[in-house]
């Protein structure tokens, strides 16, 4: 990018720029390094409009990496319920205490990499943003973006990095924000654009042809059995094995889940949810004992139980459904 186009992103950037939890205003000292890598974390496959109140409420329980890292495991599953993708909360807790041990976050890219749950991507977002070092952070916004400026399927690593000034910080952040209010995926509002005069996917006239859709991947079905067990007001729950999917989160009591559906079974209802290689349907039964290392949860209080999604919608499943009272 010419330099020229480059300061009118930035100038762009000053006047647009998206006010979030975790981002310093243009111009101003870079953010506590700290709230750059948690929202980072949080983003990964999760939109900023459920992030932002989430971010918010880690960060008034936990200010500081820290007090991060001191805090229970059970407490920041808990906290995490909802986001999803929960090897991240199990990463962002090991992460936690190396930095709470080691005094600071590293402020290079090849440090930032060699701590847990910290990738290229988000190894270059905190070098760049939180520490002012040259970083080329590129996300799916900005990817879209360099496609478009060069109308290309795909940017090479080399497009990239040459798009990319000395301090990179609001540089970054111009980009993502440009990818993700202006050269969006679909209706892309060209007309706004600062970098409209230097966009070769503009020119063509057809700019959502950039870049090239990627294929939709065939997720197959598993299946599985929840059980509700109610008590006097309360429903026991268990913990999940700390590895695996859903590791460490609170959960109902059920089986494996498998390729084939089990035996019929008069259910309280069934559930799907999709996880990123396959979709369950759970199936929520009534009645059975309490098995395993549990506790009963007062139904009056479910919502603080840290459930992930998948076992809150079973829980909502069962306590809708009219067969409840007889299980």
């Amino acid at each position: 990018m010419r330099a020229n186009a480059a300061n009118r992103l930035i100038r762009h950037y000053v006047a647009t720029a998206r006010a979030l939890p975790w981002r310093a205003p243009p111009g101003e000292a870079p953010p506590d390094p700290y709230r750059v890598w948690l929202s980072e974390v949080m983003l990964q496959q999760t939109t900023v409009a459920a992030v932002t109140p989430r971010f918010a409420r880690f960060v008034a329980r936990w200010p500081t990496v820290e007090a991060l890292a001191s805090a229970p495991d059970e407490d920041i599953l808990s906290e995490w319920a909802g986001l999803g993708y929960y090897a991240r909360a199990r990463n962002l807790i090991a992460c936690a205490r190396l930095v709470a041990a080691r005094g600071g976050f590293p402020d290079s890219e090849a440090e930032l990499r060699t701590l847990p749950g910290i990738g290229d991507y988000t190894a270059a977002a905190i070098a760049g943003i939180a520490f002012g070092r040259e970083a080329v952070v590129v996300d799916t916004n900005v990817a879209r973006v360099i496609a478009r400026l060069h109308a290309i399927e795909a940017p090479a690593p080399g497009q990239i990095r040459a798009l990319t000034p000395a301090a990179s910080g609001d540089f970054a952040q111009a980009m993502m924000d440009l990818g993700a209010t202006t050269c969006t995926p679909r209706a892309p509002a060209c007309g706004a654009c600062p970098l409209n005069g230097d966009c070769l996917a503009f020119a063509s006239g057809e700019p959502e042809r950039f870049p090239a859709p990627t294929a939709k991947k065939v997720r197959p079905l598993r299946h599985g059995v929840a059980n509700w067990i109610e008590r006097d007001g309360r429903v026991w729950l268990v913990r999940r094995p700390p590895t695996g999917l859903l590791g460490g989160m609170a959960a109902l009591p059920g089986s494996e889940w498998a390729d084939a559906p089990g035996e019929a079974v008069a259910a309280l209802g069934t559930v799907r949810h999709v996880f990123t290689h396959f979709a369950l349907d759970l199936t929520v039964v009534g009645g059975g004992e309490p098995r395993g290392d549990g506790w009963w949860q007062p139904l009056g209080m479910l919502a603080e139980a840290g459930l992930p999604t998948l076992y809150r919608r079973a829980a909502e499943c069962a306590l809708a459904s009219p067969l409840r009272a007889a299980a």
